[in-house]
């Protein structure tokens, strides 16, 4: 990660009317864990919670909804207090009530011990450290002659009380949160601030390659019916593209603390930003930042839902941009075990971003410093305001803005207080 741009793995929250949290004081931390220790276990099990979902058919809202119960769970305990596998069931568990998808407990405990065990055996899970999960150590073979045992006996004393520690830990999760059910992801924002943009023609592809392919090759037969026909073309393109760049984004950022750090729509608008870059699509205006882009899309007025145009644009907050789209390639680099020429192109502009930003705060502060001076008549001055650095965020509580009204058919449903046990 470049130096210049700053990790933000010490990064100290701003206090908030609601919940916040110094990632740098997770009770783990405090227990003498490291930061590293911290992240790669809520990135191991978070990748568990992930899996098991697939392995439920859960919809990916619930698989969402599940890692930030996970999250949120470890913001106030220690993953040396619980077993960090038996909470993602518990969440698990939790989570597909509160998105009407609900599947049976011993279901999801049967799956998510099949799959645990798998990973001990691939050598993926270390054996001393996996907690009560671990499977015992038996024969490989059933008595009737079948293959490795990979479930527990349901009616197996092992069973029931993995079971009771199972529904313990789903009511210490909602006393945790504090019942707070309704998780607002990022999204239904993406998706609106790409129709907005689209719809606008506030973007356009950097490189003429991508849309060769649509122009007509015989310029006397070409009309504007037609031409603006191939403009829908690959404006259709470009939709589709950057949906599909966000929702991954979105998806991974679920395995980092971001939801604990920043609101839906901070992501959303980090996941929007690298999609154009993974796409290639600049601001179709060249006079025109990605700032004033970007801030265009967040309010969407009465049609997207968000309620905010009333009281006019607000500005970015590019150092919450820069520091979610500095974690998230954290996160790319770690998969690819190196960063690939993209993500070093993104981490560049990052940094130029960050620059302009710093050079804008700084023609402000001397702005009103000077203003100040002429109208006190060098009395009274007050000291011109301090830029914040990267490591210093506002972090809004577990959710953030009112949910977005325009959602992926899937990514949505009624909410309803589950029943619990």
């Amino acid at each position: 990660m470049s130096a210049a741009v700053g990790s933000s793995s010490a990064a100290t929250p701003v206090a908030s009317t609601h919940h916040f949290f110094d990632i740098s004081q997770l009770p783990s931390v405090v227990k003498g864990m490291s930061s590293e220790e911290e992240t790669l276990k809520r990135r191991k099990t978070c990748r568990f919670i992930e899996e098991a979902g697939r392995v439920l058919k859960l919809p990916r809202v619930a698989i969402s909804t599940a890692m930030v119960f996970f999250h949120r769970f470890y913001a106030k305990h220690a993953f040396q207090d619980h077993d960090r596998f038996e909470v993602s069931i518990a969440a698990l568990v939790l989570a597909a009530k509160t998105e009407e998808a609900p599947k049976k407990v011993n279901t999801v405990i049967q799956e998510c011990y099949k799959l645990k065990t798998r990973a001990m055996q691939a050598g993926r899970i270390s054996r001393g450290g996996g907690g009560t999960l671990s499977p015992k150590q038996h024969d490989n073979t059933h008595p009737d002659g079948g293959t490795s045992s990979l479930s527990l006996d349901p009616k197996g004393e092992e069973f029931l009380k993995l079971k009771e520690r199972i529904l313990l830990l789903e009511r210490i999760i909602l006393h945790t949160i504090g019942f707070e059910l309704s998780i607002d992801h990022p999204y239904g924002f993406f998706v609106n601030m790409i129709k907005k943009l689209i719809g606008t023609r506030q973007l356009k592809y950097n490189s003429t390659k991508k849309t060769q392919q649509h122009t007509i090759t015989n310029t006397h037969t070409k009309t504007t019916e037609v031409t603006n026909m191939k403009m829908k073309d690959i404006m259709s393109k470009m939709m589709n593209e950057l949906v599909q760049y966000s929702m991954s984004t979105a998806n991974d950022s679920y395995q980092t603390s971001l939801c604990l750090q920043f609101g839906p729509k901070d992501i959303a608008t980090a996941c929007v930003y690298l999609a154009c870059m993974l796409s290639d699509v600049v601001p179709a205006d060249a006079t025109q930042d990605w700032k004033t882009t970007l801030r265009s899309a967040q309010h969407t007025g009465s049609s997207g839902g968000t309620g905010s145009s009333s009281r006019g644009e607000e500005a970015v907050d590019m150092e919450a941009l820069v520091s979610v789209c500095v974690q998230i390639l954290d996160l790319i680099a770690e998969k690819k075990a190196s960063d690939t020429e993209s993500v070093r192109k993104i981490r560049k502009a990052l940094e130029l971003l960050k620059n302009r930003e710093e050079q804008q705060q700084q023609q402000q502060a001397a702005a009103a410093s000077a203003a100040a001076a002429s109208k006190g008549g060098g009395t009274g001055i007050r000291s011109p305001p301090q830029s914040r650095p990267l490591s210093t965020q506002h972090r809004p509580p577990f959710g953030g803005a009112s949910t977005p009204t325009s959602t992926p058919s899937d990514l949505t449903s009624p909410k309803k207080r589950p029943r619990i046990g």
